[in-house]
């Protein structure tokens, strides 16, 4: 979270490039939005099961991030690529995820107006729960949970793609009111959420994950030229004092 930020930064002081990353977490790792109440997790479980925590820069409900490809970019709000509001450019980047999936055989769609399925909890802790507005879903089964954020005239969406594991593992470190609506709640993210393992009947390599989000995003976002890169001094600085600062200190993460 921290590099994602990190290149936030170093885009709007001009010493970044817009950038489309892509990453993977270790240890497993609980993402919280940047409004979520600290108190929907079980802090004491989630030790239990060796997991990070770390909120997002961006709004939306918990994500367990393991067994995934996540990706970013970031990038001027006026570039015409992710320009326009957020519904705007939120459709646009969609159709650079469709493509992905696409290239890798899951023929996905991004629902504009998407239901909230009978019995779901549109206030739960649990992002995967309910499609949002655009969001990449299979069969009505949200596949990746995306969210945006925007300051200093830039603009950062990312996202998580789970590529396999049981994606109700979510419930086992957040609080419910009692071990029954933790089973109803674990359930609802099995019938309204799927793997890329659980549409294709095998799980993709992340590297071969990774290279169809590349070629989609070029194919997709006019005049788009991938490079490959690694962090520059300013991003690796700014990383490490965010880090310090703000995602892995007590004020950040437990603020709310």
């Amino acid at each position: 979270m921290a590099v994602d930020e990190a290149i936030m930064e170093g885009i709007a002081q001009g010493v970044s490039k817009p950038t489309l990353r892509l990453y993977a977490w270790e240890p497993p790792c609980l993402s919280l939005g940047y409004a979520q109440a600290i108190s929907d997790v079980d802090q004491e479980a989630l030790n239990a099961y060796g997991w990070d925590l770390v909120r997002r820069p961006t709004g939306g409900r918990a994500i367990l991030h393991t067994d995934e490809l996540t990706y970013s970019i970031i990038g001027p709000q006026d570039d015409p690529r992710l320009a326009g509001s957020v519904i705007e450019s939120y459709q646009r980047l969609s159709q650079a995820l469709l493509q992905a999936l696409t290239l890798l055989g899951i023929p996905a769609v991004a629902e504009a107006h998407p239901a909230i399925p009978a019995g779901s909890d549109p206030k739960g802790p649990v992002c995967f729960e309910v499609p949002s507005t655009y969001e990449i879903t299979y069969n009505h089964k949200k596949i990746i949970g995306s969210a945006q954020a925007r300051r200093k005239g830039m603009l950062l969406q990312h996202g998580s793609f789970p590529l396999q594991g049981d994606l109700r593992r979510i419930t086992k470190a957040l609080r419910f009111a009692d071990e029954e609506a933790r089973d109803q709640a674990a359930q609802r993210v099995h019938a309204r959420a799927a793997t890329a393992e659980e549409i294709l009947g095998y799980a993709p390599a992340w590297e071969q994950t990774a290279a169809a989000f590349i070629d989609a995003f070029q194919q997709v976002l006019q005049d788009l030229r991938l490079a490959p890169g690694e962090l520059n001094d300013f991003e690796k600085e700014k990383a490490d004092q965010l880090v310090r600062e703000k995602y892995n200190h007590p004020g950040g993460t437990f603020k709310v």
